[in-house]
């Protein structure tokens, strides 16, 4: 089959590669329908990450619809043709934490993400097998789309998971530090969670337009905590969601909450000697969080926000490709090039 595979810093390639097989009673084969890049997966891209697994070859992403062609005998509630959303990561489905849907603390330490190393093959490609399907596949509901539900294997399900971290309460003042795809998400999710006034920081003028045109006070990094300063009159803000990972944007975060607010991180760092500031987070009492989505967690809490129209993940889709125009589709969103967000290849 083909598949986007890393070969190194910069270089990813459209590969033929084998076709995934079963290699357990549990397994599911799927079909790839439609498949996005992650802002993680641009660690990968530049050749390291938090999570990165050495080696080359691989295929990578983790964000991909499809349909079921093959299940192992295990496999009790999936059958071939089924339309399925593949989460980001995978889980054993029978702990006690993977059965609550909370695959990122699965007791069995079978967590693995699609698409960091050659253990776990990435989904941009033609087929992908996924272990455990029975627990780590999801049906994609009737009044989803396609779109909508690649948006749901991940970059939806972040945002409300860094939200949901923020714990929003009703009339609160919200900050989202970063606005590609997921913390433009974040906005509507917040307004859902009860937040009243929503800041949103980026440096990209076309991303705060469109943040302003969802209902946020957009503002550029440089301006930012003097002005939430003003407009709060010194309180600062209640909740701050950082969906960047940079040291800069962390201890922006950091110094933008109010004294026992609380701070969400979802971006991911690279720096493993973080400089965190804990004499200003003791003195302010802060709350800080930070973490991964486990994706079919937040599916009960989605799916119908989806279906009523109250969420429209969907439309920061921007950019269509074929799975053969890989390594442009990289290029772009590496380059932030104007007019991308979020990119749907169909292999």
């Amino acid at each position: 089959m083909k598949a986007l595979c890393y070969h190194g810093p910069y270089d990813v390639r459209y590969d033929s590669v084998d076709d995934p097989t079963l290699r357990d009673r549990q397994d599911v084969l799927v079909k790839v329908s439609a498949c996005s890049i992650c802002g993680s997966d641009l660690h990968i891209y530049h050749g390291a990450g938090a999570a990165f697994t050495e080696g080359v070859g691989f295929c990578i992403g983790h964000e991909a619809v499809g349909e079921v062609v093959e299940t192992g005998s295990g496999v009790n509630t999936l059958r071939p043709g089924d339309r399925v959303m593949i989460p980001g990561a995978v889980g054993c489905g029978s702990c006690s934490n993977c059965l609550r849907g909370n695959v990122r603390n699965c007791q069995k330490g079978q967590q693995q993400v699609f698409g960091l190393g050659p253990a776990l093959p990435g989904s941009q490609a033609e087929a992908v097998r996924v272990p455990f399907g029975d627990f780590n596949l999801g049906l994609i509901p009737d009044g989803v789309s396609t779109d909508q539900a690649l948006m749901l294997t991940d970059a939806q399900a972040t945002a409300w998971f860094g939200c949901r971290n923020a714990e929003i309460a009703a009339g609160d003042v919200f900050v989202i530090i970063g606005l590609g795809p997921i913390g433009l998400m974040a906005i509507d999710t917040a307004k859902i969670m009860g937040a009243g006034r929503i800041f949103a920081i980026d440096p990209i003028k076309e991303r705060r337009d469109i943040a302003a045109r969802l209902g946020a006070d957009p503002m550029p990094p440089e301006e930012a905590i003097e002005h939430v300063r003003s407009e709060t009159k010194d309180r600062m803000a209640d909740k701050v969601l950082e969906a960047v990972g940079a040291d800069a944007t962390i201890s922006m975060a950091l110094e933008m909450v109010r004294r026992e607010g609380v701070v969400s991180v979802i971006g991911v760092n690279k720096n493993p000697a973080f400089p965190f500031p804990m004499g200003m987070a003791l003195s302010k009492g802060v709350t800080f969080r930070i973490g991964t989505t486990s994706p079919p967690e937040t599916w009960r809490e989605l799916v119908p926000l989806v279906q009523q129209g109250r969420l429209r993940p969907e439309q920061f889709i921007t950019t269509r490709l074929a799975l053969s125009e890989g390594a442009e589709a990289y290029r772009q969103l590496d380059a932030r090039s104007p007019g991308v967000l979020k990119t749907v290849i169909t292999p």
